[in-house]
């Protein structure tokens, strides 16, 4: 037996000290350690020769060895005995590296096509094959098919009929045939001809489109090529931002205000305009909405806030764009002042107004709200409040517009998260430069919403600046950068703390009326609107003069008829009040008949004729703006409390039971 080398231990013996080991050849039944026999020699030519054991310790056979593996996930080394089968390979394999299916296994010995599946090898052993100690393979493997759950946050979501459309539309611009350029015959095509691409930024720029539409933005991103196949799934394309600590971060560390990492703290904010918007344009049905919304200012000097109702439908003055067609204004209760107002509980009036507007097959698609003063010249202007020298959209108006927003998301199959956006608009009612009362349309970047969200921004004294808050023991604040151009023309970036441009986070919508309008609700007469103090309130008594001004089959096309109606409580949803909104929407006189013979109707009718008690005047048939104004102008006595009410309106001031 040869000396053991200087310097060298063996893997199997490594851990006993190399006196225990015995030098002199043992009996024939004993086993000895590994022999060595030169310094370079390879480890797979080690062998086991005979020698007595020791008392101190036993020897096992040297038999193990470690082979290698090379895939896209990295270099494994995968421990296996020489005389197992290639399929106890392959499952060590499919266990190291988490293969869900083991059968699509392919190895060879260099990494070129054509490998061989490991399955084919099965009933062969590592020893017959050759297979020693340290050898590299190269392995490949097959994906496994997504489940059809994988994709579940986007084939549940139910988007807007609008959306459904525009996804099956191309957008492509088409162009007629330049006669200067183009050269070819009638049904040909070349670069000056051919259809543009609706995100096209020369075409924009022409037509004067400040931002593409949110479909155009899609298309520009890919996500609208993206195929859904049983093998492949389209990854979502959009991803809302969120600014907030990571909770749940997987660096192992106690959560925040504990501590922070570079996983779980937001990144660094940069400012810039959003390139897209989800509604192109708010188009008015009818002017009659923003009369009828105004006048209160007119009468009474305050300000006034509501809820518009409408529908999306798509709008060819943008490609693939939007529109949002309002056809009702819903006032929730609200203390208006000359300077501003204060909304009040809106929960019961809102979620009557959104159950009302869904049986019209609408839905609420924006807020809009007064900032008038009148300039005191008597010639009905009013003050310019909002230009370039002041604000367009106050930093508290921004807040207040994140806000509602992220209350009413945009449904789309594009996100992760079923969500992106919003299509809720903002229009503000205010004067313009020539003095006269115009309508200016926002909304508020995905930027500025994740930012109100993470709660890092906040109104400033300054309308027309937002401040960045001061981060706290509970509050973290990422940076925040902003980009403009100094006296040199030169775009600098800047930090935005303590504040920054309202600017920044504004998307400009553009607003109109149509050309030949169609409203859904065009009765001739006005039914009193709801939340309306010091004016003509909606009572059971301004109802009964207002069924007896006309055929209920134009009286019935009245947002606020169709509301109070149903407040009241005598119809039921099942059938009666839904045969009066189907009246209110088609004026069909056949469902008229048939919904005066129903019980619920004629109840209704009782109920109103009592109520009008011995006032002949409330029944004369006379309009509702000629009746309100003859019964509310003269004092009158309670005849349920006998208190002298002098203040006009049709509701007792003391009990606040009806005047009849």
């Amino acid at each position: 037996m040869e000396d053991w080398p200087e310097g060298r231990q063996c893997g199997t013996c490594v851990k006993f000290p190399r006196e225990q080991i015995a030098r002199q050849p043992p009996p024939q039944s004993t086993y000895s350690p590994c022999k060595v026999t030169t310094a370079t020699t390879n480890i797979a030519s080690l062998r086991l020769i005979p020698l007595q054991p020791t008392s101190q310790h036993s020897f096992y056979t040297l038999s193990a060895m470690l082979v290698r593996v090379r895939s896209k996930e990295g270099t494994h080394r995968i421990e296996v005995n020489p005389s197992d089968d290639f399929i106890i390979l392959r499952d060590k394999i499919a266990k190291e590296l988490k293969i869900t299916d083991p059968s699509t296994i392919a190895i060879n010995d260099w990494p070129t096509p054509g490998s061989t599946l490991i399955d084919s090898l099965a009933g062969q052993t590592l020893q017959e094959l050759n297979v020693k100690h340290g050898d590299l393979f190269y392995i490949a493997f097959g994906e496994a098919q997504v489940q059809p759950q994988a994709s579940k946050p986007s084939s549940i979501v139910i988007q807007d009929a609008v959306d459904d459309f525009l996804d099956k539309q191309d957008g492509l611009i088409k162009r007629n045939k330049d006669p200067k350029f183009c050269k070819h015959a009638a049904n040909g095509m070349c670069d000056y001809c051919m259809p543009l691409e609706p995100f096209d930024p020369a075409y924009l720029e022409e037509h004067k489109i400040k931002s593409m539409s949110f479909h155009s933005y899609l298309k520009k991103l890919g996500a609208h090529d993206k195929k859904q196949v049983s093998s492949y799934v389209a990854l979502p394309s959009l991803e809302e931002p969120s600014f907030k600590v990571k909770t749940n971060c997987s660096s192992g560390h106690p959560p925040w205000p504990a501590s922070i990492c570079t996983k779980c703290q937001p990144s660094a904010i940069t400012l810039q305009r959003q390139p897209f918007r989800l509604v192109d344009h708010v188009e008015f049905s009818n002017a009659s909405i923003i009369d009828n919304f105004i006048g209160y200012w007119r009468s009474t000097g305050l300000q006034r806030f509501g809820y518009m109702y409408g529908r999306y439908e798509p709008y060819p003055e943008v490609p693939l764009g939007i529109k949002a067609v309002v056809e009702a204004i819903y006032e929730p209760p609200q203390e208006g002042d000359s300077e501003g107002l204060k909304l009040g509980d809106p929960i019961e009036g809102e979620k009557r107004a959104d159950e009302m507007a869904a049986a019209c097959r609408l839905q609420r698609v924006g807020m809009i709200y007064t900032d008038l003063t009148d300039d005191g010249s008597g010639n009905g202007t009013v003050l310019c409040k909002r230009h370039i020298d002041s604000f367009f959209f106050s930093s508290q108006e921004c807040q207040f517009a994140a806000v509602m927003q992220k209350k009413h998301p945009n449904a789309t199959k594009y996100s992760s998260t079923g969500t992106f956006g919003s299509k809720f608009v903002t229009c503000v009612i205010s004067g313009n430069s020539e003095g006269n009362i115009d309508v200016f349309s926002y909304q508020v970047s995905n930027t500025c919403v994740g930012m109100v969200d993470a709660d890092i921004i906040e109104p400033s004294v300054e309308p027309g600046i937002m401040r960045v808050k001061e981060p706290t023991a509970d509050l973290y604040i990422p940076e925040v950068f902003f980009k403009y151009k100094n006296e040199y023309d030169l775009v600098v970036q800047k930090d935005a703390k303590p504040s920054f441009p309202v600017e920044y986070l504004l998307v400009n919508v553009t607003h109109g009326f149509p050309v030949n309008p169609s409203p859904m609700f065009n009765s001739s007469k006005d039914f009193p609107i709801e939340n309306r103090d010091g004016a003509v309130i909606q009572s059971a008594e301004s109802l009964h003069r207002y069924l007896e001004s006309g055929k209920l089959a134009d009286l019935a096309s009245n947002f606020h008829f169709l509301l109070f109606t149903r407040s009241m409580g005598i119809l039921n949803d099942v059938d009666e009040m839904t045969q009066l909104v189907r009246i209110g929407i088609l004026h069909n006189e056949e469902d008229v008949d048939k919904l005066t013979h129903t019980p619920g109707w004629q109840t209704l009718m009782t109920v109103l004729k009592e109520s009008a008690g011995g006032r002949g005047s409330s029944t004369s048939g006379s309009g509702a703006g000629e009746s309100s104004g003859a019964s509310a102008t003269a004092p009158w006595t309670c005849r349920h409390c006998t208190y002298l009410n002098t203040h006009g309106d049709e509701n007792c001031e003391m009990c606040g039971l009806p005047m009849g």
